[in-house]
């Protein structure tokens, strides 16, 4: 199967795990837009084969402006991966509103906007995907992250919600739930364990490593190719799936 002529549109993609899964739908002929909040890190990284978009998730109206936007350049969206998000931990006695709602805002918000307006061009077509870039953390809780658990968890009820009310139709519905992943978050996290649990950044890592059921990182281009598998030919039964990528049972 080809993806040449479709459009996927993957937000956070100037990045990590999205960049990734943009470099390889391109590589396949996919037209693919990239969104992110700063123009200058998509520009940086964006192929002849992808759009560069400034979109803010948590922001309907730049939402619905910016979908239409790539739909006018690059036809329907056919391939919808809603990728961008936080990963902040906190614990939950010291999490304020401001904190719940940004990461609400961003994680689950942001997917269901993008996911609401890219179907408003894919129902017009006869083939569809959404793969919601989940995490461990929508599977299991995580100490210290109530926040950021309760957003991927309500990610997996949102794709499992769309899988029911799609059945049947030419289009499916999928999260990739990944383990820790190496990228600039886990670069941060591991700066945000060390200051909160009084470790030193080595051993912070090993906290994130050891998670992994195979006790490594994941690379994003194992993630990437989890999202080829779900766009390519054969895919059509794999429908409302949480897919484990952790190096075992999580």
């Amino acid at each position: 199967m080809t993806l040449k002529g479709k459009h996927a549109l993957i937000t956070g993609g100037g990045t990590g795990i999205g960049l990734a899964i943009a470099r390889s739908f391109a590589a396949q002929g996919a037209h693919v837009t990239i969104t992110g909040r700063r123009q200058e890190v998509l520009d940086e990284v964006a192929t002849d084969a992808m759009t560069p978009l400034a979109m803010d998730v948590r922001d309907e109206d730049d939402v619905v402006a910016k979908i239409a936007q790539a739909v006018d350049r690059n036809g329907p969206v056919q391939i919808c991966v809603p990728n961008a998000g936080l990963a902040t931990g906190k614990a939950a006695h010291k999490t304020d509103m401001a904190f719940w709602r940004d990461m609400m805002a961003t994680n689950l918000d942001g997917a269901f906007l993008t996911v609401r307006e890219s179907l408003k061009t894919m129902r017009e077509t006869d083939w569809g995907r959404v793969i919601a870039i989940s995490s461990m953390a929508g599977i299991k809780g995580l100490p210290g992250a109530t926040c950021y658990t309760a957003s991927k968890h309500g990610m997996i009820g949102l794709i499992r919600a769309l899988s029911e009310e799609y059945m049947g139709k030419p289009y499916t519905f999928n999260a990739l739930c990944p383990g820790y992943v190496d990228t600039d978050i886990v670069t941060r996290n591991t700066a945000s364990i060390s200051a909160r649990a009084g470790i030193s950044e080595d051993a912070a890592r090993d906290v994130m490593v050891n998670a992994n059921r195979h006790k490594r990182l994941i690379t994003v281009d194992e993630v990437s190719a989890a999202a080829n598998w779900l766009v390519g030919e054969g895919s059509g039964s794999i429908n409302g799936q949480c897919i484990e990528i952790a190096g075992g049972q999580m």
